[in-house]
């Protein structure tokens, strides 16, 4: 059985999720202990640095760059001293996306959704893709 799909989820709102639950998130990697297998991501929203720490053991060996964008997509979990930690299964260098235009694809993606969900009106749809 697949797990669920990964929906994309900003930064910032990363740390308001459960347990569980996969997730698509980016950000630039600040921090990276080999020893411990973590990593740091962050990213700046309204003038207040966001951090998303990111376990690492699934990933490796990687070469990490410090201050590259990353992109990472695994399920979150629950680390005392740290809150929500994602468990990376896929951790890509994306350094060179406009992070701004990716934003406002996530906000167009959701609006998508959000409408579709709003006006199917009974009408029969379509079965995802797998």
């Amino acid at each position: 059985m697949l797990p669920p799909h990964a929906v994309f989820h900003f930064p910032w709102e990363v740390n308001c999720l459960g347990e569980g639950k996969s997730v698509r998130t980016f950000g630039r990697l600040s921090c990276y202990e080999a020893d411990t297998s973590r990593a740091t991501l962050s990213c700046q929203h309204a003038s207040k640095e966001h951090h998303v720490f990111v376990r690492t053991s699934f990933v490796e060996p990687f070469n990490p760059i410090i201050g590259a964008q990353y992109l990472v997509l695994g399920e979150t979990e629950t680390y005392e001293g740290f809150g929500v930690m994602v468990c990376a299964r896929v951790l890509n260098c994306v350094d060179g996306v406009n992070i701004a235009l990716l934003q406002k694809a996530i906000e167009g993606q959701r609006s998508f959704f959000r409408e579709r969900e709003h006006t199917d009106g009974g009408v029969a749809q379509p079965a995802e893709a797998i």
